[in-house]
């Protein structure tokens, strides 16, 4: 299986969001990253089911959708309206986590966890039957740019394994770039989330951003092939 790259819009020029995700769709990504943050339970404040909606024509992939913010129960119908094809939690800020990713499937999107770097795997060890996606947070959620923590390569290992054969991907978030890609990659990472290193410093050149996609695609493929 070839890695998917997800480039974060959070990284993106808000004025030229359109024209962004044309750009790293024309440049070969494979979907589209939107963080959402609520300035609540994370210490930022990004955008909600309204933007998700202007930009969801700009998507010709796959809108990934990722909620940082508590709680979310009440907007998830606003989110998959806004045409989010997957819907991604964190289980602190739900309290029936498996109520939540129930209503997520109910509603059309596929249903994600995301885990930041001190949650357990153990907390979806009785949900996994309603999971489609797995975020594996190597940094602390917030803010782009940050840099990657080691200690979450064992923890993609150890969900690689939880999972076995169910039909869930493994997803990265944070630090990611054509060093780091490799680490999660032979650790089993399927989806990898870059912002800061796909789009530099928002050069808006389809040219730039398509080869730091693929210097950060070609890194990752080349270390699946050392997985067990």
């Amino acid at each position: 299986m070839s890695i998917k790259i997800s480039p974060s819009i959070l990284s993106a020029d808000f004025a030229q969001l359109g024209r962004e995700i044309r750009a790293i769709e024309s440049a070969g990504c494979d979907w589209v990253h939107v963080d959402v943050m609520d300035n609540h339970f994370v210490p930022n404040l990004t955008i909600g089911p309204g933007v998700c909606k202007w930009i969801r024509p700009h998507i010709k992939t796959v809108m990934d959708v990722h909620l940082m913010m508590a709680p979310a129960d009440g907007l998830l119908s606003a989110f998959a309206k806004a045409g989010a094809d997957y819907i991604s939690v964190h289980p602190e800020a739900h309290p029936h986590l498996d109520r939540t990713l129930q209503v997520i499937r109910e509603l059309g999107p596929k249903a994600g966890v995301a885990l930041n770097p001190s949650t357990p795997i153990n907390v979806l060890e009785h949900v996994l039957d309603r999971l489609d996606l797995i975020i594996v947070m190597s940094v602390n959620p917030g803010f782009g740019g940050q840099s990657f923590l080691p200690s979450q390569i064992q923890k993609i290992r150890d969900l690689k394994t939880m999972i076995g054969k169910r039909d869930i991907l493994i997803e990265v978030d944070g630090g990611i770039n054509p060093k780091t890609a490799p680490l999660v990659a032979a650790a089993g990472a399927d989806v990898l989330v870059a912002g800061s290193a796909v789009f530099g410093k928002g050069a808006q050149d389809e040219s730039i951003y398509a080869a730091n996609i693929k210097a950060i695609r070609d890194a990752a493929n080349a270390a699946v092939k050392t997985r067990a």
